[in-house]
C-alpha cells in the first residue's frame, strides 16, 4: 500500500467538465475568470473544508452554502470546469448514508435530529432547483464496474499528478484515471448495454448502466468524462495500479458476450470481482 501524508479520502470519482458554453450568464463569465486564477483548490481542499464541519457538536454534515470552486481541464483547446457542488452532494450522500450504515452507527455519526434537518432544507432547495444535477460521482471502496464501460484502455493514464484544479490528485501523488470526449461516453454506454440486454436475462450492471446513461444525458456533448481513482491509489501497491487493466478487462467482457464465448466473458469479470472485492475487504476491514 503507498504512503501519504495528505488527507486521503478512500473513495473514486467519476466526473462531467463541461464547456463555458454550457453555461448560462453570468455563471459562464465566472468560471471563465475563475479557471485565469493562478491558484485553484483541488480535491484535498474540498476535503479539508468537509471534516472541518464534523468537528462542531452537532455535526455540519452538508454545508451551509454552495460550494464557488470547480475542477479545471482543457478538451481539445476547449476550457472545460466542473463544479464541485458540494452542498448538493452532500446532501445526496447523507440520503443514502441509511443503505451503507447500521442504524446504530448512523445515529451515532449523525444523529436523527440533525439528518431531520438537512433533509427539510433539501427539500425547501429542491423545490427551487428541480433542475439540478451532480458534476461528480462518487463510490467508496471500489470503482463501479459500470463506469468502465464508458473508457477504452488507451484512454488510462498512469503516474505522478500535476496538482492544482485539474483533478483530485495532490502535487507529486500518484494518480491513475481515465478521460473521454463525451461522445465516446454515450456511444460506449449504448453498445455495452446493447450488448447486456441480448445476452443476460438479468444483471444489475443493466440497472446501474441506465442510471449513468440518463445522468451523462443532462451535460453538453462536448463535455469530458473522467474516471479518477482518487484516494484509491493508496489502497494499492504501486505493482498492484500498473497491472490494473479494469476498462480493458470490462472492454474484453462485453466482446466475449457479444461473440458468445461465455468462458473469456466468465474470465474478465472474475478477473474485475477478485480485484475489486480484494479493494472493498479493506474498507470492511478499516
Amino acid at each position: 500500500m503507498v504512503t501519504t501524508p495528505v488527507v486521503v479520502p478512500y473513495a473514486s470519482y467519476l466526473r462531467v467538465y463541461e464547456p463555458l458554453a454550457a453555461f448560462p450568464e453570468p455563471e459562464r463569465s465566472y468560471w471563465a475568470r475563475y479557471a485565469r486564477r493562478e491558484h485553484l483548490p483541488g480535491a484535498q481542499d474540498e476535503l479539508r473544508r468537509s471534516l472541518a464541519g464534523l468537528v462542531p457538536v452537532p455535526p455540519v454534515v452538508v454545508p451551509v452554502r454552495e460550494s464557488a470552486d470547480a475542477f479545471v481541464a482543457e478538451a481539445d483547446g476547449v476550457l472545460c470546469v466542473c463544479p464541485w457542488r458540494t452542498r448538493l452532494r452532500g446532501w445526496l450522500a447523507l440520503g443514502r448514508l441509511g443503505d451503507e450504515l447500521p442504524a446504530p452507527v448512523l445515529d451515532t455519526a449523525v444523529p436523527p435530529v440533525v439528518r431531520r434537518e438537512a433533509a427539510a432544507d433539501y427539500e425547501r432547495w429542491r423545490e427551487r432547483n428541480p433542475d439540478a444535477r451532480p458534476w461528480i460521482r462518487s463510490a467508496a471502496w471500489h470503482v463501479p464496474i459500470r463506469w468502465f464501460v464508458l473508457f477504452a484502455d488507451e484512454e488510462r493514464e498512469y503516474g505522478k499528478g500535476t496538482g492544482g484544479g485539474l483533478g483530485s490528485t495532490p502535487e507529486g501523488g500518484l494518480v491513475l484515471r481515465y478521460r473521454t470526449p463525451m461522445v465516446q461516453a454515450r456511444r460506449r454506454l449504448a453498445r455495452g448495454l446493447k450488448v447486456l440486454r441480448e445476452e443476460l436475462e438479468d444483471s444489475p450492471l443493466v440497472d446501474g448502466l441506465v442510471d449513468v446513461g440518463r445522468w451523462l444525458e443532462e451535460f453538453h456533448p462536448r463535455s469530458l468524462v473522467e474516471l479518477d481513482y482518487g484516494g484509491l491509489v493508496y489502497t494499492l501497491s504501486e505493482e498492484e495500479l500498473a497491472a490494473d487493466h479494469s476498462a480493458a478487462d470490462t472492454a474484453e467482457g462485453l466482446a466475449a458476450l457479444r461473440e458468445g464465448d461465455a468462458a473469456r466473458a466468465s474470465a474478465a469479470y472474475e478477473r474485475l470481482s477478485d480485484r475489486w472485492r480484494a479493494v472493498r475487504q479493506r474498507g470492511l476491514a478499516s
